[in-house]
């Protein structure tokens, strides 16, 4: 099946720094659900799409090529990377012994402590780019990306990547998705409780 046509990226203001633009294009690969090997646009069109200079273009996908957000090749272009957290060793190993419904607890602890900084994010519009109906079915990992990206805090993501390896996210059903849905709706609206609570019971989900 042919994927839905990408939306072109927004111009952005020229007196910005080059430190916003990459900001401003890791937003857009979130909004777009793009994931490690995915290509960006050229950067002649990229420039031209967001309205700078060549150069101010350059340095922040360099910016972005150090945090290792993408991938820049000679002759290929700029490649999505997936984001790689590091962890613990021992906090890993403890993980491990627990069972699994006191891991499973444990990351919805996490999830909802996202979807609560989700919800406060300060561009209502980015929320709702990225976690709007959009007539696809939800998916956890899709939904949990955009969540994590608007959440911004590194620390959550870390420690919900340690108990996401003992329990993964939930099988797909009708009764995940209403969950994603009333999730989603409550981060666009700006409803941090709402949003924490949709988290309950998510990875028992079946």
């Amino acid at each position: 099946m042919a994927e839905p046509p990408r939306r072109n990226l927004p111009p952005l203001r020229r007196e910005r720094l080059y430190e916003s633009l990459a900001a401003h294009i890791s937003d857009f690969i979130e909004a777009q659900g793009l994931v490690g090997g995915d290509r960006l646009p050229p950067e002649r069109q990229l420039a031209a799409e967001l309205g700078v200079s060549r150069a101010t273009l350059s340095r922040a996908l360099a910016s972005l090529e150090t945090r290792g957000r993408i991938e820049v090749r000679h002759g290929v272009g700029a490649l999505v990377r997936d984001v790689d957290h590091g962890v613990d060793s021992r906090l890993q190993a403890r993980v491990d012994t627990r069972p699994l419904a006191e891991v499973a607890g444990a990351r919805e602890s996490m999830l909802a402590g996202l979807a609560r900084a989700a919800s406060v994010h300060p561009n209502a519009s980015l929320r709702l780019a990225m976690l709007a109906d959009d007539g696809r079915p939800r998916t956890f990992e899709h939904t949990w990306r955009c969540v994590r990206r608007l959440a911004d805090s590194p620390l959550l993501v870390d420690l919900d990547d340690l108990l996401a390896d003992k329990a993964p996210a939930p099988p797909d059903s009708p009764a995940l998705r209403r969950s994603l849905d009333e999730l989603s709706d409550a981060i666009i609206r700006g409803d941090a409780s709402a949003a924490a609570v949709a988290c309950l019971g998510m990875l028992a989900t079946a």
